[in-house]
């Protein structure tokens, strides 16, 4: 059974990511919670202490992931190919939170948002080491490794603002086409692996 403290960050998540983090006050994330509007306190001081919950351990979920797969990943392509994969899925599972993620960091105080776009800088790093390796090892085209790894990355995340789970492609086939596409590009390949495309997802 969720504890009190899960149970306010499960729905924040659901009223910051309906309502917007600006329009969803306390009192309806106490009322959501079925709980006292005081005993929120016990467990943050403030809106944005739940916010910043939220971010921070969606971007830690994302670097474990990241670094599980690539600890039994060997070769730069092979490498590069699983980050995107898990990269994008985890954009389709965890949507809320990551659109959340990306839409309400105005809501962070200075020290707070610096602290978030910290995290956010060490996780692009990965991919641009990726990226490097590649080059390093002339399978990927050269390039600028930074904004190809920005065109990478946001290019990855952008299925989480449209993906619906009961439309035409299901996530796995979805992250799977994003990735054999970005791939195509780094190496200058036109051949696919391909996923095969499975019913459901979206267009």
């Amino acid at each position: 059974m969720a504890g009190t403290k899960e149970i306010l960050k499960r729905v924040s998540i659901d009223l910051f990511y309906k309502k917007g983090y600006f329009a969803t006050s306390i009192s309806d994330i106490a009322r959501a919670a079925g709980i006292q509007k005081s005993s929120i306190y016990y467990h943050y001081a403030t809106k944005e202490d739940i916010l910043l919950d939220i971010l921070r351990s969606t971007l830690a979920d994302l670097i474990v992931t990241i670094e599980r797969v690539l600890e039994t990943t060997a070769g730069s392509e092979n490498r590069m190919r699983q980050a995107i994969l898990a990269h994008t899925l985890f954009h389709l599972d965890r949507q809320k939170e990551v659109i959340i993620s990306d839409s309400e960091l105005r809501g962070l105080r200075a020290e707070n948002y610096k602290d978030i776009i910290k995290m956010r800088d060490e996780y692009e790093h990965r991919f641009q080491a990726l990226i490097k390796d590649g080059m390093s090892d002339h399978i990927f085209q050269n390039g600028d490794f930074k904004i190809i790894s920005y065109a990478v990355i946001t290019m990855c995340t952008a299925p989480c603002w449209w993906y619906r789970p009961h439309g035409r492609l299901d996530k796995q086939a979805i992250a799977g086409i994003y990735t054999d596409f970005i791939m195509a590009g780094l190496t200058g390949n036109q051949r696919s692996t391909g996923a095969k495309s499975t019913r459901k997802g979206r267009r």
